[in-house]
Formats: C-alpha cells, structure tokens, sequence
C-alpha cells in the first residue's frame, strides 16, 4: 500500500504500524497458535482501521476477512494489550521537562509556568438502558464526559474517560486522583467579567493559550472517527467506550511522536488538516477557586 493511502487507512505510517506490531507482539501471539489463528500483524491493523474509521465491527471485520464475534476478542484483545502500556504512552511532564513545558505555552499566550491545558469533550455512547439518564448531558445527548491535559504541541499528558455526560468538567477536576494535576491553588481560569485592560489582556492571553486544548480534542476526533460527536455512537459498555478513548489518546500520542501527519481523503494534496473543536459556552464557565493566585499573575505581567 502506497504510504499516503496507508496513513489515511490507519491514521500511521509504515514504521510506526510496524514498531506497534513487535511491541504488541507478545501479547496477541495468543491468538496465533492455533492454525486458523490471526497474525498479530492483521490484528493490529484491524483495530487501526476500526478506531481510524468509526465503522461498525461488521463493517471493518467484513473487509478484513474475519467474523464479527472473532473481531471483537481482537478488539478487546488489543485494548487491553494498549492499556497494559498506557504509562509509557501517557506521560505528565518530569521535573527536567518542565522549562520546556513552559517555554512552550510561554510562546503562545505570554502566560509563566504554565505546564498544561486543561477542559472536557464529550464521546457518544448508547447509554445502557437502566442508567439512561446518567450519561445524558447538557444537549439532551448520550455521552462520556472525557477531561484530558494537554502540552503546547497537542501532546496528551492525562486523561480521565471515567465520569458519564451528566457530570460537570468542575467535578471531574476536584476528584482527579492523578497525581500529574496541579492543585486547584496553581489553576488559572478566565476572568468572567473583567473590569481592567489588564484584566481584558490577561483574558486574551489565556484564551490563546487554552486554545491548544481545543485543538487537541479536534485533532483526535478527526483522527480517530470512532469519537467523534456527528458519527454514529459507539455501541459499547460504559467501560469498553473508556478504553476506546484511551487507547485513541495513546495512539494519537505516538502518531506525534513518530511526526505522522494527519491526512484525509478528501484533503487538498492530503495536505495536514487544522482541526478545531468548537468551544461549548457551557465548558467556558470557569470555577473561580483561587482569584488570589490569578490576581497575581495580572497584576505582575498584565498591567
């Protein structure tokens, strides 16, 4: 397969695909030592072109060869062989990365010591039916309310796909038990009704800076169709949708990594596509826990 085509099929290129497949190798050979077994090699781009796609299980497992019930043990087989690695692919800064960390964001918003952005997506699931009301959220839509950071370059260094829909970013924020998050005291949120030109440059600055987030989130649903909101919602258990998103943020992470573009079919030239998710006004709303720390900080560099 000819490498463009092949990074529109499966969202990487030739040696990345391959540097997957020896590191996966281990832990799907289970599946090859019976004759009729799946080389890990097959299992692993099955699972690419599901995830890149967001077409059923019978639509991938049909083009591949393979039964639907055979597909979804690859498909389990595969997350849990990802999320066994989930540490090595997921990554808050160390104490040696941060300069650069800062550096980073200093470069986009002029804002200090900032080390992540942070904010929540939604990916739509049928909800099960006994807890229905649990995952709708505010647009009367079934969904997981997913809370990620991210690095100035769309690097994604924590993920929390646990909450359904209905729970509020707020809420998710205050019971993080990563150890990765910040205190609330080190949070910065926008100034809802600022009153200063220095509290109006501080809100620009922080608007340029927070704006990676949404980029982020953009990039991985553009990515990996499976998450995104105008498909089709994913037909899995709460828990399975979880995996699916961390294994999503994980390959996006090694995609950067290996400097993948993202290419789309009907791209110019498959040219890079800039994707942007559009800011819910909800998600705007921003808990104020600590004005004395932000009053600081506008009143030191925005003055």
């Amino acid at each position: 397969m000819e490498e463009r085509h092949l990074i529109i099929t499966y969202r990487l290129d030739r040696a990345t695909i391959q540097e997957l497949c020896t590191q996966f190798e281990p832990d799907l050979m289970s599946a090859t030592r019976h004759p009729t077994g799946i080389p890990p090699q097959v299992q692993v781009l099955s699972v690419l072109q599901f995830l890149a796609s967001g077409s059923f299980q019978t639509t991938v497992a049909m083009a591949i060869g393979m039964s639907q019930p055979m597909f979804s043990n690859v498909l389990s087989r595969m997350f849990s062989a990802l999320l066994n690695h989930m540490r090595s692919y997921i990554v808050f800064p160390q104490v040696e990365d941060l300069p650069t960390v800062k550096g980073d964001f200093y470069a986009q918003g002029h804002i200090p010591n900032i080390i992540g952005a942070t904010d929540g997506t939604h990916v739509a699931l049928v909800p099960p039916h006994r807890s229905e009301q649990v995952y709708r959220n505010q647009k009367s839509c079934h969904s997981m309310n997913v809370q990620m950071v991210c690095l100035a370059d769309q690097y994604i260094s924590h993920v929390n796909a646990m909450f359904p829909g209905s729970v509020h970013d707020a809420y998710i924020l205050r019971n993080s038990s990563d150890s990765g998050y910040p205190n609330l005291s080190w949070l910065l949120t926008p100034v809802r009704n600022p009153r200063t030109r220095a509290e109006e440059r501080y809100n620009e600055a922080h608007g340029q800076t927070r704006r990676v987030i949404e980029r982020t989130f953009g990039l991985l649903k553009a990515r990996f169709r499976c998450l995104h909101m105008t498909g089709v919602s994913l037909f899995y258990s709460p828990k399975k949708v979880c995996q699916i998103i961390v294994a999503c943020c994980m390959l996006h992470n090694l995609a950067l990594r290996q400097q993948v573009p993202f290419l789309q079919e009907n791209g110019p030239d498959g040219g890079v596509v800039a994707a942007v998710e559009p800011v819910d006004s909800d998600e705007e709303e921003a808990e104020e826990e600590d004005m004395h720390n932000r009053d600081s900080v506008i009143q030191q560099y925005f003055q």
